[in-house]
């Protein structure tokens, strides 16, 4: 069985382009799936100094109180760690990613556990595994100077170790949204699925 982590991050949970993709994608996966959804319009906790902490502290010397403070962030990890391939839906809002996901993406970041610095620079520790991500865009081009949203994405998932990554893009949906939507679905049935981690 192929296990997918979908991380959903559009502010809208009904007409969002990027939530209709991301399901269409997913039904093209072939045999058995186990789909584990994270839906982070629900809320992300902000970083704060207190969880700062507990991250820069040994495991085996935190605090009852320090591990509260990484509870949700543990259960980030683990869920990507443990997918076999994930996919995220990603609207650019005002260029950039939506703050809910960047908030997932500052507590996913964890020194010794997620990516670690050695002497030729920072190294990724997440397994690498196919990561599909589908861009939706009011009016700003997916892949341009303008699109500070996607670049931003592949650059992070890179850090981490996941270099297997597909970026599918409904771009400029206020122009055209027609011929966007039209395109985008063309361009999520041509996606090639790999449901396997990487080497």
């Amino acid at each position: 069985m192929t296990k997918i982590l979908r991380i959903d991050s559009s502010a809208r949970t009904s007409e969002s382009v990027s939530r209709e993709l991301s399901s269409r994608l997913i039904d093209r996966f072939p045999g058995d799936v186990e789909v584990i959804t994270r839906d982070l319009s629900s809320g992300v906790p902000l970083l704060s100094e207190a969880t700062l902490l507990a991250m820069w502290t040994p495991a085996d010397q935190r605090t009852p109180e320090q591990n509260g403070h990484l509870a949700v962030a543990d259960e980030f990890i683990t869920e990507l760690v443990d997918a076999d391939a994930v996919v995220i839906g990603l609207p650019i809002y005002n260029f950039g990613p939506p703050a809910a996901l960047k908030a997932w993406a500052d507590l996913v970041a964890r020194a010794g556990t997620t990516f670690r610095y050695t002497e030729s620079g920072p190294e990724g520790l997440v397994p690498n595994k196919p990561v599909y991500v589908i861009v939706a865009s009011g009016g700003v081009p997916v892949g341009s100077p303008m699109d500070l949203s996607s670049t931003w994405l592949t650059t992070f998932l890179g850090f981490l170790g996941l270099r297997d990554v597909e970026v599918v893009a409904a771009g400029q949906l206020n122009v055209d949204p027609e011929g966007a939507v039209a395109a985008a679905l063309d361009a999520v049935d041509a996606v090639e699925i790999t449901s396997t981690r990487a080497a």
